[in-house]
């Protein structure tokens, strides 16, 4: 598997870990590839030390986001990681012990904005286009474009690289459309791996870590608001928090300082953002995999679109019918009161399993085709 695998990022992790562990469930032996970068060491870590821009992280938040980022180093450790290897020729070239990418039976790209020629640090990565993989198949599973949007397409020897692949996934319109105008194939829509492969996350009632004052832990976290994400518009906090007033509800900032919410945890890990979502009340967000969480356990949650992420939100909710759950300036209190007050509708969950369906049917068929071909021919 190749993704995004060591950024400082919820969803990044979380889409990584729940990806190779649906993998190991199918009877496959999966494991990622540990691709390294100074580079992009560099860029996260220091993102990871000032997330909410403009301005400068004060010292003690910088202690807290720091504490938060050594909770990742762990979590990434103790995945099943390939043997290290240099993400950039520069670094190859300098590195006198680099060792070669082993052969795979199948390397799986995705999920994450793999595709995204704009992403800060990522983009314009061959590795993620099937560069350096030495495998028989190459297959991409919910691969993103992210906010590059689809009528910019792709340059031609980008898409040439995309027409190696045995097997074409993704995870939202966009990205289809650009994969259909530029490489010529229609691929298959399939969902986030977390959605997909839901059963590895924590399930409700799961104890966290702890951690006492000035954790969400240390509150009722049914009786919380988890809020996720940061740089809210004012007409989004001013009705939050107007809608928590009037529930009696604490809103508890999960990974990044909002000064205007209840609690701060800034030191929240992946597993225990994780349990937090899985145990609030209700969810409010900015970011795609808020709203991916949220779906997830069935939670009521509002979200507001942000620049980087309306794309990918958007197609999120359109495609599983969930459009009632993102907010505008314009939207009344009542719907507020709606969609913070009532879990996911079964319209959205039947859409969610139709979905879970077709793309393990993708899965199957894109690391299996040998197998079944030879169960078709015993059975012929």
């Amino acid at each position: 598997m190749l993704t995004f695998h060591r950024c400082i990022n919820y969803g990044s992790y979380w889409q990584a870990r729940c990806l190779v562990d649906g993998l190991r469930d199918m009877g496959h032996n999966a494991v990622l590839l540990d691709h390294r970068s100074h580079r992009i060491d560099f860029m996260e870590w220091r993102c990871a030390l000032q997330p909410v821009r403009p301005g400068a992280t004060p010292a003690p938040d910088r202690r807290l986001y720091a504490r938060k980022t050594r909770k990742f180093f762990d979590a990434v450790a103790a995945l099943p990681l390939s043997r290290s290897f240099a993400l950039e020729r520069t670094e190859l070239a300098q590195s006198r012990h680099t060792p070669e990418m082993p052969q795979f039976d199948a390397v799986v790209v995705g999920s994450d904005e793999v595709w995204n020629l704009a992403h800060p640090w990522y983009g314009h990565s061959p590795i993620f286009f099937g560069d350096q993989l030495r495998a028989n198949r190459l297959v991409a599973y919910a691969a993103s474009c992210g906010h590059h949007p689809a009528d910019r397409g792709l340059p031609p020897h980008w898409a040439a690289k995309l027409r190696r692949f045995d097997a074409l996934s993704v995870r939202d319109r966009n990205t289809w459309s650009v994969v259909a105008r530029c490489v010529g194939t229609r691929p298959a829509m399939v969902l986030d791996p977390c959605l997909q492969f839901a059963s590895a996350l924590p399930a409700p009632g799961s104890e966290g870590s702890g951690g006492g004052h000035g954790d969400g832990s240390s509150h009722n976290q049914a009786r919380s608001i988890a809020l996720y994400g940061h740089n809210f518009s004012g007409w989004f906090i001013e009705r939050l928090v107007a809608h928590a007033r009037r529930r009696g509800l604490r809103i508890v900032s999960i990974g990044y300082r909002n000064d205007w919410a209840d609690v701060q945890w800034l030191t929240a890990g992946p597993e225990d953002f994780a349990r937090f979502i899985a145990n609030a009340g209700a969810v409010a967000t900015n970011f795609f995999h808020g709203c991916v969480f949220a779906l997830c356990h069935g939670k009521p949650f509002v979200c507001e679109r942000s620049p980087y992420r309306a794309i990918k939100i958007d197609d999120l909710l359109g495609t599983l019918g969930a459009r009632r759950h993102l907010a505008d300036a314009d939207t009344p209190a009542a719907c507020w009161d709606g969609v913070l007050g009532e879990p996911v509708s079964a319209c959205v969950h039947a859409r969610i399993g139709a979905s879970r369906a077709s793309s393990q049917v993708f899965l199957h068929e894109a690391l299996e085709p040998e197998a079944d071909a030879l169960r078709e021919a015993r059975h012929a």
